[in-house]
C-alpha cells in the first residue's frame, strides 16, 4: 500500500457537486493499493499515519500527531494512479495497482482501522467515483509511505 499524507489546514471531497467530506486542520490521505497487499500492510500503514509526528507542538517542532489532536480530522481517498509505473514511453501503466475487487474491500478496511488508531470517524471519497479533492496544504508537509519499505 501506498499513501501520499498531506498535512492540511483544510481539505474536502466533492463528487457530482454534491460534497462527501470536509475537514479543518488534519491530513489528506491518498491511498493507493497494490496487488499483493493485505492486512498486514493495511494495519502498518494505518498505525503509521495516526502516529506520525507531522503536526507542530507549543514550540513549532513537528511533535504532534494525528492521534495526539483530537479535534483534528483525517479524509482517506482511493487513488490507484499511485501505483503508476512511468518507465516506459509517455503513458503510465497501472498494471502493479490493485484489481478493484481487491482494492475496494482493503481501501474500506483501511479506513475502518485508522478510525480504530483515531477513535473518531475518518472522512472519505467514493471509491471508483471521479472525484474533485481540494487541500489548502499546511506547511507545505507532504509525505510518501509505502508498506513495502516499512524494512
Amino acid at each position: 500500500m501506498r499513501a501520499v499524507v498531506q498535512r492540511c489546514s483544510e481539505a474536502s471531497v466533492t463528487i457530482d457537486g454534491e460534497p462527501v467530506a470536509s475537514i479543518g486542520s488534519g491530513l489528506l490521505i491518498l491511498l493507493g493499493v497494490e496487488a499483493g497487499d493485505g492486512p498486514e500492510d493495511r494495519d502498518w500503514l494505518a498505525g503509521k499515519i495516526a502516529r506520525m509526528r507531522i503536526f507542530g507542538d507549543a514550540e513549532g517542532r513537528m511533535n504532534l500527531s494525528l492521534a495526539d489532536l483530537p479535534e483534528s480530522g483525517a479524509i482517506v481517498v482511493s487513488q490507484f494512479t499511485l501505483h503508476a509505473s512511468t518507465r516506459k514511453g509517455n503513458r503510465p501503466s497501472f498494471i502493479r495497482a490493485a484489481t478493484p475487487d481487491h482494492s475496494e474491500p482493503l481501501y474500506e478496511q483501511f479506513c475502518e482501522s485508522l478510525e480504530t488508531e483515531l477513535g473518531r470517524k475518518v472522512g472519505r471519497g467514493r471509491f471508483g467515483a471521479e472525484m474533485q479533492v481540494a487541500l489548502v496544504n499546511d506547511g507545505p508537509v507532504t509525505i510518501t509511505i509505502d508498506s513495502k519499505a516499512r524494512e
